[in-house]
């Protein structure tokens, strides 16, 4: 089971006003690059002492240095076009609380080129954190690393409009590499936890995502096994790190895109995804019940994400020990953790939180790891 961490956020944070304004300084040219990074340094340090306040056993930058969780692929990546911020978040997102909203898929979003890798996605996010935690003494947390899931990236490709690929294999073999790459370079500098996000899984549970995915002629079923292989392509490729992988269902400005049980997905993602934690929603009834953790290996631990990033009420201890004592009926107490639903901030937008908010979520997330399992 890799790394021993009962308390686990799933990555983003928020980003702090002046770094938004930066980089919108940055974008029109009005901030010379050393300064944009001498700011994104700033942001990531106070980060890091807020996680260490808090008392979180994994840190990470808070993926502050990226417009979006996964968007840093096509960043640092040449060969597709159009891969703006609305990109990713394209679809019908959902809030009783802050209104629904509907956000067009971009009509200009293609591969135009064989994808080459011009830098490391993540690598330097890695070495800025082990350089800082390494002057900080005491006992250092453990260093998480997020990248996207790799057939996150299978929107990206079309069969009327995609360069040089004529099939999706040919297009997500690359994708698959330079993944793969990325990971064995984090994994040489010291890397020892990396987590793989795929929030599309989780789409499958609803019918209207199911008829998306089989009107581009991917049969659901078939698509979902073919994307753990390659996930699992990728954690092979990062032997000996712990790996983790988050599934939610849509997190952006404090909305989500579908609802649904993991029952229809648990026994191939759980069984099959060789991945040692798996960070899974659960902060509502969105997500159904535990039932669906029968299929978890006994190997495996399952980070509970009982609290929620998309609003700023905090979630009582008893109600969050009871879920806990509810799940481990299903798995043991001792292959359980508990965390939050999703990051803060999937992309720089972030969700409806301040940032005092969100110390008292992190805080919480420890201190009730602290009560239902003697340490965080």
């Amino acid at each position: 089971m890799g790394l021993v961490a009962r308390a686990e956020h799933v990555g983003s944070l928020l980003r702090p006003d002046y770094l938004l304004a930066a980089r919108s300084e940055r974008q029109r040219d009005r901030l010379t690059a050393a300064s944009f990074k001498a700011t994104e340094d700033r942001a990531v340090r106070e980060v890091v002492a807020l996680q260490r306040e808090a008392g979180c056993p994994v840190v990470t930058d808070g993926e502050l240095r990226r417009e979006s969780f996964q968007g840093e692929f096509t960043a640092a990546v040449d060969g597709v076009a159009g891969a703006e911020l609305d990109a990713w978040l394209w679809g019908d997102w959902y809030s009783e609380e802050f209104g629904h909203r509907h956000v067009e898929r971009p009509g200009e979003l293609a591969v135009v080129g064989r994808l080459r890798k011009r830098r490391n996605l993540a690598a330097e996010e890695f070495t800025f954190l082990r350089a800082h935690l390494d002057g900080t003494g005491g006992t250092a947390p453990t260093i998480k690393v997020t990248l996207p899931s790799p057939s996150l990236f299978a929107g990206l490709w079309s069969p009327t409009s995609s360069g040089p690929y004529r099939t999706l294999d040919d297009f997500l073999s690359d994708v698959v590499e330079i993944l793969c790459d990325e990971v064995r370079e984090l994994v040489r500098l010291g890397c020892r936890y990396i987590q793989l996000d795929a929030p599309h899984y989780p789409l499958l549970v609803d019918p209207r995502w199911r008829e998306f995915y089989e009107a581009r002629g991917w049969d659901a079923d078939r698509w979902l096994g073919y994307g753990i292989e390659l996930d699992n392509a990728v954690i092979a490729a990062g032997q000996p790190a712990t790996f983790g992988f988050h599934l939610c269902r849509g997190n952006q400005d404090s909305r989500w895109l579908v609802s649904g049980a993991y029952e229809s997905i648990a026994r191939p993602v759980f069984t099959t995804l060789r991945a040692d934690r798996l960070l899974l929603e659960y902060d509502d009834e969105r997500s159904g019940g535990f039932d669906p953790l029968r299929f978890v290996p006994e190997d495996r631990v399952v980070v509970l994400g009982l609290v929620t990033t998309k609003h700023p009420r905090l979630e009582p201890h008893r109600e969050l020990l009871a879920r806990v004592d509810d799940a481990s009926q299903r798995v043991g107490l001792e292959r359980l953790a508990i965390g939050t639903q999703c990051g803060f901030a999937t992309s720089l937008h972030g969700n409806r939180l301040s940032g005092e908010d969100q110390r008292r979520k992190l805080e919480l997330v420890v201190t009730t790891a602290e009560r239902a399992f003697g340490s965080a």
